[in-house]
């Protein structure tokens, strides 16, 4: 009988891969950007639209007002937008598992109101922010018990709850009335800068913080060095012209004193931003979240805990609308019946969806929410500017909030078109 010689080193060909060694291989910068462009073909559009809508607001804003680029204007909108892309963020929890939850406003302003009214009753900072973010988390937990453990449908459940927690507000600061906030620290969150210097030393850890990232994945991914050069210094352009404007004074010509400086719920979202992204990247529990929203029968079989699962997204989203809560608190120093409500929700669940989040689940990331905010940030903002004009031969006030809801909504539409036109070409 004929026997097979066993296969020596020198027999086999020289560079031979292994299994899995097309996965460690280092891509280069034009195989990578072949790669991209496959992926948008393909209809992988990510934050891509996101990008463009902000760099196409701030290009027809700076053409029709000239105090659009002021740096008054531009850490006004920062400050604006804080509030919304931190409720945004909350949401994107639910929304990665194909879910919703239309009482975050709500529950943001009832965190608020407590926050505000233990403060007035003189509690210290330290036990207020805890009872707080408490009454945050069993909200979330009340809307998980309902979703995860009876199988209600989220739509259903956080309609019920868009009433009730409103009318605890309602109960919470008098109808009609608002509670004040005196905390300095409250306060500043949102109404106060940090100095200039410490706002470059801020700059140059994001800088930084870039550069490892991008490496870190590169590292991964197989994705070439010089792609990882180009990202960060992109990134490091604009940091440097964002605290470049930071820095200038913004106070009134007669003000007493110059405000210039970072304010310091910037700082603050980027670090749930850090968190957050690392949850959901780098821990068993993203991937078990990610995992459940795109296929949760799938997920099931796999061994995971689809009910804890659920019911711990839900909490994560109540904790997070109630640190948004604290910020739109901060921003006017005062809690009244109409915190967390009107625009609020549909601003984050829109920044949610504008930033490339899927209204189906399993696909999205924190940085999402933060590019919808500042989409849906920038068209009231600008359109105040804007004024009133006359662009078809009639007057039309753009600064109405008429106009203001017609074009977020139809940004909101546009969104979710791109995402449902895109599911369907990968499909």
């Amino acid at each position: 009988m004929t026997t097979i010689p066993a296969s020596s080193s020198a027999d086999e060909p020289k560079g031979a891969l292994g299994d899995f060694a097309l996965d460690s291989q280092r891509q280069t910068f034009a195989s990578a950007l072949a790669d991209s462009r496959a992926r948008l073909r393909a209809g992988e559009l990510g934050s891509l639209p996101a990008i463009l809508a902000i760099i196409v607001l701030v290009v027809i804003f700076s053409l029709s007002s000239g105090t659009f680029l002021t740096a008054l204007n531009f850490a006004n909108f920062l400050e604006q937008a804080a509030a919304v892309i931190v409720i945004a963020m909350a949401v994107t929890f639910v929304l990665l598992l194909g879910e919703i939850d239309l009482a975050a406003g709500y529950t943001a302003g009832v965190t608020a109101a407590v926050l505000a009214l233990r403060l007035k009753d003189g509690w210290g900072l330290v036990p207020t922010i805890v009872i707080a973010a408490a009454v945050a988390l069993l909200l979330g937990l009340w809307t998980g018990a309902l979703v995860a453990k009876l199988g209600i449908p989220s739509f259903v459940v956080t309609l019920a709850n868009f009433l009730v927690f409103q009318g605890i507000l309602l109960i919470l600061v008098k109808e009609g009335g608002s509670v004040r906030i005196e905390n300095g620290v409250v306060k500043d969150i949102v109404g106060a800068s940090i100095s200039p210097g410490f706002s470059w030393v801020i700059g140059v850890l994001g800088i930084a913080g870039v550069g490892l990232m991008q490496y870190r994945q590169a590292q991964r991914s197989g994705a070439p060095i010089s792609l990882v050069a180009v990202k960060t210094v992109a990134a490091a352009v604009l940091i440097v012209a964002v605290v470049s404007v930071l820095n200038r004074n913004r106070a009134f010509a007669n003000a007493v004193a110059e405000q210039r400086g970072m304010p310091y719920v910037i700082p603050l979202v980027l670090v749930i931003v850090l968190v957050l992204t690392f949850v959901l990247n780098r821990t068993r529990y993203g991937r078990h979240l990610m995992a459940v929203g795109g296929n949760q029968e799938a997920a099931r079989r796999a061994g995971i805990n689809v009910v804890r699962i659920r019911l711990s997204a839900f909490m994560f989203c109540g904790l997070l609308a109630g640190i948004g809560g604290a910020f739109l608190a901060s921003r006017v120093n005062s809690v009244d019946p109409n915190t967390g409500g009107n625009d609020t929700l549909l601003l984050a669940v829109g920044a949610a969806v504008i930033g490339g989040t899927s209204l189906f689940g399993g696909q999205g990331r924190m940085m999402n929410a933060i590019l919808g905010g500042l989409v849906l940030a920038l068209i009231p903002n600008g359109l105040t500017l804007v004024g009133k004009r006359e662009p078809f031969g009639w007057e039309v006030d753009f600064g109405s909030s008429g106009v203001k809801f017609i074009c977020a909504g139809l940004a909101l539409m546009l969104a979710a078109s791109v995402d449902a036109i895109s599911r369907k070409r990968t499909s």
